[in-house]
């Protein structure tokens, strides 16, 4: 499956008005750790690996674009398969084979998240902890698709679906994006230069 999401801000009334008539799924709460290397050669290509509650999904960007309207990715949850795609050694665990390899963490944060259901869109409200008593809130549209000749399509309908709940449409970061502009200028510099996300 391929994940179509776009993220939003909320504002004010914006998280009544986008779930008032929607089903309530479930709130989870979950810790996701991010790794790279001292190259930043996951990231800087658009490649996100994490561990959520200590299982690892790979994000791989299906839109190259910095200036994209959202985020069109394949998610890869099978740890030999994500051995696989980023040429990892096999000694063991995932984070063995991390270790050995010269990866190691750079961003943990823990997520607080309501899920919604609303005219066939996900919905998911996000609040973000990270260890240093940072703190950010967001939520995300999404749908999932078969295909990636449906992705287009899929993120109009989204966009179409924010205004019509007024939301505002425009760039905005992601959780680790955030983090890294406040805490890692380094690191989101070099996403800068190589294209993956805008200043």
């Amino acid at each position: 499956m391929i994940e179509v999401e776009k993220k939003f801000n909320l504002k004010g009334d914006d998280e009544k008005r986008l779930i008032n008539g929607a089903e309530f799924i479930c709130e989870t709460v979950f810790t996701d750790v991010y790794y790279d290397n001292a190259g930043y050669s996951l990231t800087t290509n658009d490649k996100w690996l994490r561990s959520r509650n200590n299982n690892f999904e790979l994000k791989l960007s299906l839109d190259k674009n910095a200036e994209r309207v959202g985020d069109l990715y394949e998610e890869i949850e099978n740890d030999a398969e994500i051995k696989k795609i980023l040429n990892l050694s096999d000694v063991g665990s995932m984070e063995a084979s991390l270790e050995e390899d010269g990866y190691s963490k750079f961003c943990t944060c823990k997520t607080t998240r309501k899920k919604y259901k609303k005219n066939g869109f996900g919905i998911d409200v996000d609040f973000v902890e990270y260890n240093d008593d940072f703190i950010y809130e967001l939520a995300e549209i999404e749908i999932m698709v078969e295909d990636k000749s449906e992705m287009a399509k899929a993120l109009e309908k989204i966009i179409d679906f924010a205004k019509e709940n007024n939301l505002e449409i425009g760039y905005v970061r992601g959780k680790v994006l955030v983090y890294l502009k406040n805490r890692s200028p380094d690191h989101f510099q070099a996403l800068v230069k190589s294209g993956v996300i805008k200043e």
